[in-house]
């Protein structure tokens, strides 16, 4: 893509939209956003980007178009019928989403696209709030190899690790298999610290220790100290991720693999869900077992 003559559009500008679409802009790239509530977008306005009342307006503007919505449901919404972006689109260009979603649905956002002469990648992304600031991002992606080639300068502008993984909902499947290990180290994480007050320890000195051994992990080590802060803001909803888990389950079953922890994080974050948290990040678990709500 040219940033002399390319524009390049992003619609969803949520917690990980907003950072994603601001990295392209500092790369000196035009770009127009939409996202339901306009406010949303006033930073990116105020750096140089151009609104859009709907995906439908945006799409024949755009050589290349990122999403990042909310769950399955709002990408179906955003991609299909009279008013998505398949339908809007000008031939031959590039629609990329990077909403973690099901693996069937970038399979099928990539048949429609093909038919219409459009090309689709699925690239969900992994590194929460800190790795969408921080433009180091992992990103994982499905897709045509000329496509990916194509795009990958603006996905390195967002992420710091990015491969293609194999054709279209390879990335999806990829981001299904980065849940299942978040939801392991996040609970472990949780029960480690929890255990540690209860033994009548300084929680903050047994993360100094074990952070630094065998047992550190980028959960351990940056949602512990969020934890035991009390700061439960989301870089990642507990939502969002339940909404991943309960994919992945989804998908395993299609293919006849019986996951017990996957489905035991399944219900534990439903629980959560259940308690109010929804609208929390994924560290809020730790309060969940601090109430004794387990």
């Amino acid at each position: 893509m040219d940033p002399q003559k390319d524009v390049l559009g992003f619609v969803g500008i949520g917690v990980m939209g907003k950072s994603m679409a601001g990295h392209l802009l500092k790369a000196g790239y035009r770009v127009r956003v939409f996202t339901r509530s306009k406010e949303k977008a006033k930073e990116l306005l105020e750096l140089g980007a151009e609104w859009d009342e709907t995906p439908a307006l945006l799409a024949p503007k755009c050589a290349c178009v990122f999403t990042m919505v909310g769950v399955p449901s709002d990408v179906e919404e955003v991609y299909f019928g009279p008013k998505g972006l398949i339908d809007n689109a000008r031939p031959g260009t590039l629609l990329v989403d990077t909403t973690t979603s099901r693996p069937d649905l970038a399979r099928r956002i990539a048949e429609a696209a093909k038919a219409k002469g459009l090309r689709a990648l699925d690239a969900p992304v992994s590194g929460g709030d800190v790795g969408a600031r921080n433009a180091t991002l992992t990103i994982m992606v499905g897709g045509e190899a000329a496509d990916f080639a194509e795009v990958k300068p603006l996905l390195e502008c967002m992420g710091k690790t990015v491969i293609l993984q194999g054709p279209a909902g390879a990335g999806q499947h990829t981001k299904m298999a980065n849940q299942i290990v978040i939801a392991g180290n996040l609970a472990g994480a949780v029960e480690a610290l929890t255990y540690a007050r209860a033994a009548g320890l300084d929680p903050r000195m047994v993360l100094q220790s074990i952070g630094a051994g065998s047992a550190g992990s980028w959960q351990l080590n940056t949602m512990g100290p969020r934890m035991l802060d009390g700061d439960f803001a989301p870089g990642f909803y507990v939502k969002h991720f339940l909404k991943d888990l309960r994919i992945a389950l989804e998908a395993a079953r299609e293919m006849k693999l019986r996951l017990p922890f996957l489905a035991m994080a399944e219900e534990l974050f439903a629980k959560a869900e259940a308690q109010g948290m929804g609208d929390n990040g994924t560290q809020v678990l730790y309060r969940f077992y601090e109430r004794g709500l387990v």
